[in-house]
């Protein structure tokens, strides 16, 4: 698939009918169309294929709410910077291009400024519970319960960035997990469908994650406040 689908400018961010179902090969798609040279990730497609999973939240109820409460701004945070990109200028057109252009510019620091390179990593960590969730997910049967692949892969992930009330209370969320078959059901609409495409999707999305790690990794901000 090409990578110059999504390089256009986002000029409003979609809005979502909780009742849309989560498209599993929606999301491989564009995280393969996130993909930019060796070592680059679009912004646009990523976001786009964070849409989707938003509405793997939504459709989820309160359960996942330790994950998605504040996932709606900070989408927005980076749709809004994409908008001040110009014809000439596209300091936030990859991930790759804004960490740069926030470093060189010393923004990270900056009073008053919103950094993308901040609010991406949140997504980045994010995007790292899901991978595992679902990857394990794979893994067990649809009469078992979902809550212990939930939980080890939350632990394992986002749980090392939270303070312990929001672990306290993910933990308490998460007894309310379906079984496997009924969280398929509740959040797709083609349930063998989706199981034939989860394998490409966490394909794509392991990759896009990767490739936005070790950008990270090589401009030193995993730290960033």
């Amino acid at each position: 698939m090409s990578n110059g689908n999504l390089t256009t400018a986002v000029t409003s961010s979609p809005v979502l009918a909780i009742t849309d179902c989560f498209d599993i090969e929606k999301v491989a798609e564009l995280f393969e169309n996130s993909l930019l040279d060796g070592d680059d990730v679009l912004l646009d497609a990523y976001l786009a294929a964070y849409e989707e999973i938003m509405k793997f939240f939504q459709l989820m109820g309160s359960v996942f709410s330790f994950v998605s409460s504040d996932v709606r701004t900070k989408i927005d945070i980076l749709y809004d910077l994409r908008r001040t990109d110009t014809d000439e200028e596209k300091p936030f057109e990859s991930i790759k291009a804004m960490l740069l252009h926030e470093k060189d510019n010393n923004l990270l620091k900056k009073k008053g400024y919103v950094s993308g390179s901040r609010t991406l990593l949140r997504l980045h960590r994010g995007l790292e519970f899901v991978y595992e969730f679902l990857d394990r997910v794979q893994g067990i049967m649809d009469a078992d319960k979902t809550h212990d692949v939930c939980k080890s892969a939350y632990d394992d992930t986002l749980g090392k960035h939270h303070p312990f009330l929001i672990r306290k209370g993910a933990a308490l969320a998460m007894y309310a997990m379906p079984t496997r078959g009924d969280l398929l059901r509740r959040v797709c609409d083609d349930v063998p469908k989706a199981i034939e495409k989860l394998p490409a999707m966490l394909q794509y999305t392991r990759i896009a994650y990767d490739r936005t790690d070790e950008l990270y990794t090589v401009h030193n901000l995993h730290s960033l406040p």
